[in-house]
């Protein structure tokens, strides 16, 4: 096991070192148009944090229970940090899993990494070693910066495990105690000279985000400086957000949402203040909201309504919320008036995707379309069309699925072409998945109305979660025969995984099955909440699984 940065030890570079191999490009006549837009300004990522620590050095950027930062306190940091990344032996386009909880360090880590010319895959704590294992293998990543342990589990063991089946994964770094690995204050304390840092190819990917894994295991999402600085400027003068808002994040800071939408760098950009916390419980966020006096904050939409219905109990309530954004998964119209007519006024919601487009409500929007629609896009150079199952455009106010393109969503997800051979139509739109109607008149002209699904995925607490991925994992148990992945509406999750199983004999627990796929380092968040027994699984004429049998079956239960 390699435990330190010996650069002598390094492994032999190799084309998988190039960042741009498997890197699909946005087109050169498209790419020309936004920047001619004022969309893509040339600038890397990072120069979100030297622009507003030129303009407010003194004001406080990042807290957490434990730390505060100012802007000029943060950039001084990603300098120093930056700086040692490169003495240990990191190279500008190197890979390194972010893997960190919500809090100052994680905003620290990140501003390094890209300060360096480092790209981040943010991998989200719930993650654990199949999908890890998956990212570094596909990014070639050399390197892992995780935390010694939380919620019960110990990174540094999943570390130990990944360092020994991912031989280019040689440099771990702990923030804690490191056991066998590095500490990251080793790299936090560096005290050498600044580095002249390289200046990015902001064409090029700045970080990779993870995909809600629709189909098989997730997949990298390449976001490229131009633009995902455009993604968080635009959403946050889209929210008309201003230096004298508070943002919180209470979603796992590495997902898009609360990243750049306006997030952590959105809030950046206007001098805002951002606000961590790890604990998203209604008693811990209402009094950090009224400690801050928080204004703007993401939540998905179970989140939001658990928040809701604890304003009716907790002491102190979230009076300063100006604007919260809902969204993570379809919102039906009731819910989003108690919501709104509870937590906030300011409720907006929101319907995105890591890959890119964005849709949300607006700040003034009435009533009746913040209750009913799930917004309208963000960019002026959003494209959008609504297809039939054979790809051919519906007539307009039809429902069929959404394709986008536009200069904040990928061309291609990163080395990944028998996905992007599916994801993608012959005219470079994204195939997103979802079945939508775009209203042509009234109020809600132009706005998108979500309606379902095409893809085979579970929102779950605000995670997309593949049914596919899942049910290879179900079949791999010695004592199942088959399975399936289904939907189960929840009160709180919005819906809930449940495992149809046919067992080969002796049935099992739903807690054995669950250390099953705990040992095959499943995601905390894919394991199914509910077991069902059936003797057989219903198919359709074509031999497919037959899920809607399956929840009318369970329905009738």
């Amino acid at each position: 096991m390699s435990t330190g940065f010996d650069p002598s030890a390094e492994v032999e570079r190799s084309e998988i070192d190039d960042l741009a191999q498997g890197f699909v490009a946005c087109p050169a006549d498209r790419a020309e148009v936004y920047r001619q837009a004022g969309y893509w300004v040339g600038l890397p990522l990072d120069s979100i944090l030297r622009e507003a620590a030129a303009r407010w050095p003194g004001k406080c950027a990042v807290v957490d229970p434990r730390e505060r930062w100012t802007f000029a306190e943060l950039d001084a940091a990603a300098d120093r940090i930056g700086s040692a990344l490169l003495d240990l032996g990191f190279h500008a386009g190197d890979r390194v899993l972010l893997q960190l909880p919500n809090s100052c360090r994680f905003a620290v880590a990140l501003f390094g990494l890209l300060r360096a010319g480092v790209v981040p895959v943010m991998c989200l704590p719930g993650h654990r070693s199949a999908e890890l294992g998956h990212f570094a293998q596909v990014s070639g990543a050399v390197g892992l910066i995780i935390t010694d342990q939380a919620g019960g589990f110990d990174y540094r063991q999943m570390a130990a495990e990944l360092v020994r089946e991912h031989p280019r994964l040689t440099r771990v770094l702990v923030d804690g105690e490191p056991g066998d690995f590095q500490r990251w204050s080793d790299v936090t304390d560096h005290a050498g000279p600044v580095a002249q840092f390289s200046v990015p190819d902001p064409s090029l990917p700045a970080l990779l985000l993870v995909s809600g894994g629709t189909t098989g295991l997730p997949k990298l999402i390449p976001r490229t400086h131009d633009d995902y600085r455009y993604n968080a400027v635009a959403c946050a003068q889209a929210y008309g957000m201003t230096g004298d808002d508070v943002y919180l994040v209470a979603l796992p800071a590495g997902h898009n949402f609360p990243l750049a939408c306006p997030g952590l760098l959105g809030s950046m950009t206007v001098g805002a203040t951002t606000i961590f916390t790890d604990d998203p419980s209604p008693e811990a966020a209402f009094a950090l909201i009224d400690k801050h006096q928080v204004t703007v904050t993401g939540l998905v939409n179970a989140l939001a309504k658990l928040w809701a219905q604890a304003c009716d109990w907790e002491p102190v309530l979230p009076t300063s919320l100006r604007v919260v954004q809902v969204g993570g998964s379809r919102m039906m119209p009731d819910e989003a008036r108690f919501i709104r007519e509870n937590l906030s006024a300011g409720t907006q919601q929101i319907f995105g995707m890591a890959e890119g487009m964005l849709n949300f409500t607006r700040p003034g929007d009435p009533i009746e379309v913040v209750d009913n629609v799930q917004g309208r896009p963000m960019s002026p150079h959003d494209e959008m069309k609504v297809v039939d199952e054979f790809g051919d455009e519906v007539a307009p106010g039809e429902e069929g699925e959404l394709l986008v393109r536009g200069p904040y969503t990928l061309s291609g997800y990163y080395r990944a072409d028998e996905a992007n051979a599916r994801s993608f139509s012959p005219d470079g739109f994204y195939r997103s998945g979802d079945r939508v109607r775009i209203f042509t008149d009234g109020p809600r002209a132009g706005y998108v109305e979500v309606t379902g699904r095409i893809k085979d995925v579970i929102h779950r607490g605000g995670e997309t979660v593949s049914a596919s991925d899942l049910e290879e994992h179900l079949n791999s148990h010695p004592a199942i025969a088959d399975a399936a992945a289904v939907a189960l509406p929840d009160e709180y999750l919005g819906e809930k995984i449940c495992a149809a199983v046919v067992f080969k004999g002796a049935p099992i627990t739903l807690a054995e099955l669950h250390e099953f796929l705990d040992d095959r380092g499943v995601s905390a968040h894919t394991k199914p909440d509910a077991l069902a027994p059936m003797r057989s699984l219903p198919k359709t004429a074509v031999g497919k699984v037959d899920k809607k049998q399956i929840l009318a079956t369970l329905a009738q239960a």
